[in-house]
């Protein structure tokens, strides 16, 4: 009997876009993809839903598009991306001294010192997402990766808590659920595109993701494989394009693809006797932009983006090429000419376009391997390492869901419209990363629903 294998459908509800990924494993352990959709986004600004109506519609539309690509598709669950500047992070420390301590450390006490954890103060309004543990110590041993199996009295780690606000998470949900779909779970967007682009040495050498969207840049620093930080920049591309509306003086829509069709990141690889020629508006003359002066105010505003990813770096020690593997650029925004060069100029590290194709198999749309759905393919290796690991119960239906391999889909995105053609085999490529989801224990929805559930018992 042939095995079932799970449809994991990810949605990546960005300031600038909504795109839905519908994929599954193939017998050679890379993603194939069965479909995807995509919506302008209209309701979310700097990666929080502000407007719900607006992005309950556009969710839909990209759910449609999704459907439309593949008709043997049929989607409820969806495993969705969180971000935006209310996500914070703090370094904690928690030790617990061992009852029996003529024994060996079980995984019991580790996760009694990180219920511990979720105790720590935090600011009201907001909700703890996230505790993950970094390096342990038993008695006067440091740097412990894993403590169960040792002997000791005391047992301590080192935390990273991320916090997020509960009106954001709330509204994200709500979008969700009112667009019919249920939330299976909540993902920060960081660590969803680190594992799309990211590969095993790439943990072990130490990296710094950096996923440069719409509304907001995310930062997720690992070193000696461990998760040392997290950030949520709040500039990106969306900051990039109104510089451009307000210092060359012409209309938002010119001002993106100005910097779509025309950007550099790096002024002095600019042509200076080059100029574009914008249509006047209702009779006005034409109006002729200098390349060069695009490209110093792109400039401008990424060199600030990468200030303060520098900024973090040294707030956690990881400057001055303390990072082997360097910066992988991914997002959107990575995309822009020359940025390579301005990162390890402003930076000091190495640096490279983080794509998510290592874990595509052959016959995927080109346009899905960009650095644009990086957090939606990883929101989706997310979801196949939950039914692997069996972190998640998936319903029957889930599991017998086995729609054809959709056709190869093409992304007009001027109008969000999709083609298709005869996809490629499935092929065989880089291993993707052992065990990357076992250190981060997301319960964001769960405890969303958690606080549902007090009200309704009158708590």
């Amino acid at each position: 009997m042939k095995q079932k294998r799970p449809v994991i459908v990810g949605l990546d509800i960005g300031t600038t876009k909504i795109a839905v990924i519908a994929g599954r494993r193939s017998e050679y352990g890379k993603l194939e993809i069965l479909g995807f959709g995509r919506a302008n986004s209209n309701g979310v600004k700097h990666g929080q839903v502000l407007n719900i109506d607006e992005t309950i519609k556009a969710i839909r539309t990209a759910m449609d598009n999704c459907l439309a690509s593949n008709p043997n598709l049929r989607v409820e669950e969806v495993y969705v991306g969180v971000a935006g500047h209310h996500i914070k992070s703090l370094q904690t420390r928690g030790d617990i001294v061992r009852q029996r301590t003529e024994e060996e450390i079980v995984q019991a006490e580790i996760d009694q010192l990180i219920r511990d954890q979720y105790k720590t103060y935090i600011p009201a309004g907001d909700q703890i997402i996230d505790v993950i543990p970094q390096e342990f110590t038993v008695d006067n041993h440091p740097n412990i990766a894993n403590p169960i199996g040792y002997g000791g009295v005391k047992i301590g780690a080192n935390f990273h808590i991320i916090t997020g606000d509960k009106n954001a998470i709330r509204n994200i949900n709500r979008s969700v659920e009112k667009a019919s779909l249920q939330t299976k779970d909540l993902v920060l967007q960081p660590l969803a595109s680190a594992a799309a682009v990211m590969g095993q040495e790439d943990l072990e050498a130490g990296v710094a993701i950096v996923d440069i969207g719409g509304g907001t840049t995310d930062l997720a620093v690992f070193y000696e494989g461990i998760l040392k930080h997290t950030a949520v920049i709040p500039f990106a591309g969306e900051n990039i394009t109104n510089d451009i509306k307000t210092g060359l003086g012409v209309l938002k829509s010119q001002a993106e693809l100005l910097k779509v069709k025309f950007g550099c990141a790096l002024a002095n690889e600019a042509k200076s006797n080059a100029f574009i020629t914008i249509p006047g508006l209702r009779g006005m003359p034409a109006k002729e932009i200098s390349v060069k002066n695009l490209a110093n105010i792109i400039q401008a505003r990424m060199s600030e983006i990468l200030d303060f990813v520098n900024y973090h770096l040294k707030q956690v020690g990881l400057d001055n090429k303390a990072l082997n593997g360097g910066v992988v650029l991914t997002g959107g925004g990575s995309q822009l000419e020359h940025l390579i060069q301005l990162t390890e100029y402003v930076t000091g590290l190495n640096a490279r376009i983080g794509l998510p194709n290592e874990h595509l198999a052959a016959g995927h749309a080109d346009d899905l391997s960009k650095p644009t759905y990086a957090t939606c393919i990883g929101l989706i290796l997310k979801g196949l390492d939950d039914f692997e690991n069996n972190r998640q119960e998936f319903s029957a239906n889930y599991l017998l869901l086995e729609p054809e391999l959709v056709e190869e889909v093409k992304i007009d995105t001027e109008t969000d419209t999709i083609e298709t053609g005869t996809p490629g085999a499935v092929g065989e490529g880089r291993q993707g990363l052992a065990g990357f989801w076992d250190k981060f224990r997301d319960k964001i929805i769960e405890l969303f629903r958690e606080e549902e559930d007090a009200k309704f018992n009158g708590r």
